[in-house]
């Protein structure tokens, strides 16, 4: 099966959309917009993201030891667009707040799942980056901005 024929049988199930944000070796903030996320175990909670080993996040998720993952609501999703583009400026003018480890929570996020990286696997053209959670938070209502069949929506049930 070629790429193309696969991201569309992919693009058939909906996917929850979120932010990845790091430090990168110089200790300025670094993010990217995901949908292959996934819980992995809950004991010990653990996560996985699915990164492409071109994209500029590759290196800094590998250097750092600790990541968030901000689950977007439905409301951002010209965050999700501004963190999925190459800007080199994606934190110009976005609001978001340290926690005591430096690691970079996204204001207004649904959830934060705070992580710190304890595997690393070679999967084709991505690295699988698995992560034991941390800490977290969510917000007490919202509703996730979701990925489907190539644009973004949000669900009508919730």
């Amino acid at each position: 099966m070629d790429g193309y024929d696969f991201r569309q049988l992919c693009g058939r199930f909906a996917t929850g959309i979120a932010v990845v944000t790091a430090r990168d070796a110089e200790g300025r903030p670094a993010g990217m917009t995901v949908n292959s996320f996934t819980s992995v175990s809950l004991e010990p909670p653990l996560v996985l993201l699915a990164i492409d080993r071109a994209a500029s996040m590759h290196e800094v998720l590998l250097g750092a030891t600790h990541y968030t993952i901000n689950i977007l609501e439905a409301h951002q999703e010209s965050l999700s667009r501004r963190f999925a583009s190459g800007n080199p400026d994606r934190f110009e003018g976005i609001g978001f707040t340290p926690d005591a480890l430096g690691r970079i929570l996204l204001d207004g996020a649904l959830a934060h799942i705070c992580c710190e990286r304890v595997n690393t696997v070679e999967a084709g053209d991505h690295t699988l980056i698995i992560g034991q959670v941390v800490g977290g938070a969510s917000a007490e209502h919202g509703r996730p901005l979701l990925y489907y069949r190539g644009g973004y929506t949000e669900p009508d049930t919730l």
